[in-house]
């Protein structure tokens, strides 16, 4: 399955094929809203288990939304960095938009969001990561990370339960920070070469889009995965030219 068709699958279920879902809790009640009916909070109801890959992306359109409440203001560049990261066939662009729009306008505050997600993808960190790999990117897009769009940020990595140093290791992929390339690799500047190499290597493993792939996630875990090992491997990459490795 290529990615547009991982993208056209998850939409199609926020669709047309939404009563087959039981995502429950707020995102439920939020893709509810766009389907015209709420959805079930429980495993075992007569619509089957929580799909990951619909909470997923729809946690991560809801946080947008909300983020882009918070700043008050929505760039095209952001709008465009929108578009890169959650990946949706032109059919089902319109329900997208509704979804993004009535996230604005809910009463629900994007804590709700991200503490179904936190509690979603518990046991995988990964996916929170992914999430936030994602706000970044659509924050980041005009080229600079404004303060309220830092504090929203912040605030949903707490959240999410990262703490101070993952914080500053993943907006090192997306802003400039004093020695980013070496907070990108978590990694001290006085680290030697050998150790630098092995954190590089188990870094493009860990974090390699073909590991999203296999694992079924949609195109948009994908999508924020390969902008990700890039930003990992440009940081490796201008270490090693500093310290003239090949």
């Amino acid at each position: 399955m290529n990615q547009g068709d991982r993208a056209q699958g998850v939409w199609g279920k926020i669709g047309g094929a939404g009563l087959g879902l039981a995502i429950g809790g707020p995102l439920g009640a939020l893709v509810g809203g766009v389907a015209g009916h709420f959805l079930l909070d429980r495993v075992g109801a007569p619509f089957g288990r929580t799909p990951r890959d619909v909470v997923f992306t729809t946690g991560l359109v809801a946080l947008a939304a909300k983020m882009a409440k918070s700043d008050g203001v929505v760039l095209p560049s952001e709008v465009e960095a929108f578009g890169r990261v959650v990946q949706v066939d032109p059919a089902a662009r319109p329900g997208v938009e509704r979804l993004f729009d009535l996230a604005k306008k809910t009463t629900n505050g994007f804590e709700a969001y991200a503490r179904q997600l936190a509690t979603t993808f518990g046991d995988e960190p990964a996916l929170l990561e992914d999430v936030l790999d994602g706000l970044f990117q659509i924050a980041g897009a005009d080229g600079a990370l404004h303060e309220a769009e830092e504090r929203y940020l912040r605030a949903v990595s707490g959240i999410f339960g990262f703490d101070e140093a993952a914080f500053q290791r993943i907006a090192a992929r997306h802003v400039r920070l004093p020695d980013d390339p070496y907070i990108v690799l978590g990694l001290d500047r006085d680290v030697d070469d050998a150790t630098l190499k092995t954190r590089h290597r188990a870094l493009v493993a860990e974090h390699h889009p073909d590991r999203a792939l296999a694992r079924g996630l949609p195109a948009e875990a994908v999508a924020i995965a390969t902008r990700r090992l890039a930003a990992i491997n440009a940081a490796y990459d201008r270490i090693a030219q500093e310290r003239g490795l090949r």
